[in-house]
């Protein structure tokens, strides 16, 4: 009669066991892992050479530290939590508005396209505005030439340059100007558009416009008429 072995069916019983209870080891300490070990020290000192009293007092102080740190840390995360949420709440009242907002970028709907605000600080030589596709491709430059300084708004027609209809979506604007002497001015740009609903990304509080594009809460600087966030091109 023949004997049949069972080494191989218990090495894999053993295989998947293991595979099963893999061990998971820690990178940093915690506060029961520091108790644990200081703990683990009092047992098993030499009680003819216990612990120097400066030692246990130097460790207990470490303890104490790593306490009040991990308190402060849970604080803070829980007053950031709070923060957010309280920022979402206080933005759910722009729903329904439109804004106008810190941005570089436009909508294209069909024959309406959102309104790019900017102001100069200054009188400028020559200022030009440049259309971006969203793969980056320069689609229309229009050149605005001198101004004064002030507050103005570009409307785009959504045409490229060869006067051609531009596809419905987002499209980014540049403007850029320089004064008399060729030196650059700053132009400050303002995008605009309707609230539709609010979202968080990693921890920011944004603002969905109702053409698809989000905006900084803390970047509004207006709140307008919903009808004049856009205009309809010809």
């Amino acid at each position: 009669m023949s004997v049949v072995s069972n080494s191989g069916i218990l090495g894999q019983y053993e295989a998947s066991k293991t595979n099963a209870t893999t061990t998971e080891h820690k990178t940093n300490l915690d506060q029961n892992d520091f108790l644990k070990l200081l703990v683990a020290q009092l047992e098993h000192q030499d009680p003819m050479n216990p612990m120097d009293d400066k030692d246990m007092t130097g460790q207990l102080a470490q303890f104490s530290s790593l306490e009040q740190l991990t308190n402060i840390k849970t604080g803070i995360n829980s007053l950031v939590s709070a923060q957010n949420q309280g920022s979402m709440l206080s933005a759910v009242a722009f729903i329904g508005k439109g804004v106008k907002a810190d941005g570089f970028n436009l909508s294209k709907s069909g024959d309406t396209t959102s309104t790019v605000y900017y102001s100069l600080g200054e009188a400028v030589a020559n200022m030009q505005v440049n259309v971006y596709a969203s793969d980056g491709t320069l689609v229309r430059t229009d050149v605005i030439g001198s101004k004064q300084a002030g507050e103005f708004q570009y409307t785009w027609d959504g045409k490229d340059t060869s006067g051609t209809k531009m596809a419905d979506g987002t499209y980014g604007v540049a403007i850029v100007a320089e004064d008399s002497s060729g030196a650059p001015v700053l132009v400050q740009s303002k995008i605009s558009g309707v609230v539709s609903g609010v979202v968080t990304q990693n921890g920011t509080t944004m603002l969905q416009l109702s053409d698809g594009r989000t905006v900084d809460l803390s970047s509004v600087r207006e709140v307008v008429a919903a009808s004049s966030s856009t205009t309809t091109t010809q």
